[in-house]
């Protein structure tokens, strides 16, 4: 069967846009009797970004709420990664495998050494943790481990699972056919939604649209959305409106098609707002009751991350002793 991971870093609530991006398609694989499906909340990797303590135990609990509201198959593997010690352990390993070289060419340092030179720093490392350096190996822990085919991922994400590969192929070399060589997945048809200022939904642009909000502030901050000046009856570029993309990830064919006639025939903005408006909340009524009702329960949330570890060190921990074994980390007698 082949074995399909998906890691979730536990930085802040998820938006509309992580919703039809990541989370929609995912909970649909989860339901495929032929893909064997692991979902992880990648807490340790959230301790890259300094979060304060407190911020990445909520993020965890809202993560985790979310995936599970959103109809996640409770037969797939769920866990929280700092609840399987081997990864961890088996990231040392890797590491002690891997070239400092390979890590150099990693986008996240690059770009954090382009800005301190940029800034006229002396150290072109100034202010760069380990974490953040170790990243990629870490990743490759958590995706070798399990011995993944495909690891669905964004574009700037590739380039990790491209290092994963190369780091298991530096392994087997040395010490025989240990790991899957995995495949980055990447979803070439899923929706990149716009934020309210009309740029990519990120939490970085503080425009975003979160996934469980409230009815009264979800109308709020779609109404904030930016539009141009056309007026009502004026006809509307469809494929240059926030609006229009934003109710297509969500919509059928059909009725997509349908509002693009309304487009045509020069619906008012703020009756595409309210459409919009109508259209998520009824979407999201039922999930957003769930999620409420799983942050009201964080003990029972837990009990499913504990449950699904167990059922990842049933994989991870037989595994981590035929590494053990590879390395000549054994018992003597």
């Amino acid at each position: 069967m082949e074995v399909v991971l998906t890691g979730i870093t536990t930085t802040g609530a998820p938006h509309i846009g992580n919703y039809v991006g990541a989370i929609r398609p995912a909970v649909a694989a989860s339901h495929r009797d032929d893909v064997g499906a692991y979902y992880f909340l990648a807490d340790y990797h959230s301790l890259v970004k300094g979060s304060d303590p407190a911020k990445v135990a909520q993020s965890t609990l809202e993560i985790a709420a979310s995936w599970l509201a959103a109809g996640l198959n409770p037969d797939s593997v769920f866990y929280r990664q700092s609840d399987v010690p081997e990864i961890p352990e088996l990231a040392w390993i890797l590491t002690c495998m891997t070239a400092k070289g390979l890590m150099n060419r990693a986008h996240a340092y690059k770009a954090a050494v382009d800005e301190n030179e940029a800034r006229g720093n002396r150290d072109p490392d100034q202010g760069i943790m380990m974490g953040l350096f170790c990243y990629p190996i870490l990743m490759a822990a958590d995706i070798l481990m399990f011995n993944a085919h495909k690891v669905p991922v964004g574009k700037d994400q590739i380039q990790h699972v491209e290092m994963a590969r190369d780091i298991a192929q530096r392994f087997n070399h040395h010490f025989g056919e240990t790991f899957v060589l995995p495949e980055a997945q990447v979803g070439e048809n899923i929706a990149v939604l716009p934020g309210l200022d009309g740029r990519k939904m990120s939490k970085s642009y503080d425009n975003t649209i979160p996934l469980f909000i409230d009815e009264k502030k979800l109308r709020k901050l779609i109404m904030k959305i930016k539009t141009n000046s056309q007026e009502p009856g004026e006809p509307k570029d469809p494929d240059d409106s926030a609006l229009f993309s934003i109710y297509a990830a969500f919509a059928t064919p059909e009725e997509t098609a349908a509002m693009r006639e309304r487009y045509a025939e020069g619906i008012a903005w703020g009756e595409m707002k309210q459409t919009l408006f109508e259209y998520i909340n009824a979407h999201l009524a039922k999930p957003r009751e769930e999620y409420q009702r799983l942050l009201a329960a964080p003990d029972h949330v837990e009990a499913v991350l504990r449950q699904g570890a167990e059922r990842a060190r049933e994989i991870s921990a037989p595994f981590m002793a035929e590494i053990r074994d590879a390395v000549g980390i054994r018992a003597l007698g």
